[in-house]
């Protein structure tokens, strides 16, 4: 007998940090493997980049696939000195 699918709560947080931070701190987010999806904004709001993470992509051990994006987030933290982190979460309810 197949379970019914299970209720999804989805709720966004918001953090502001010194960039030079930026890769750390996403690197924690990534493994914390609740994290759907990552949205990088400068202070006044403007977009920087949206990053998508896959369900489980922390939990399977291959943090390397985002090496190239860990690149791109330390070399646009070279020229910011705060950036805004849009995090939105996902769980089971």
């Amino acid at each position: 007998m197949e379970e019914p699918p299970k209720d999804k709560r989805t709720w966004t947080e918001e953090i502001e940090i010194a960039a030079n931070e930026l890769v750390d701190r996403v690197k924690e987010l990534i493994q914390e493997g609740n994290v759907r999806r990552l949205i990088l904004r400068q202070p006044d709001g403007r977009l920087l980049i949206e990053i998508p993470l896959t369900a489980g992509a922390a939990v399977g051990g291959v943090l390397a696939i985002f090496y190239p994006v860990l690149a791109a987030l330390g070399a646009m933290a070279a020229l910011l000195a705060r950036v805004k982190i849009e995090i939105v979460r996902e769980e089971d309810v």
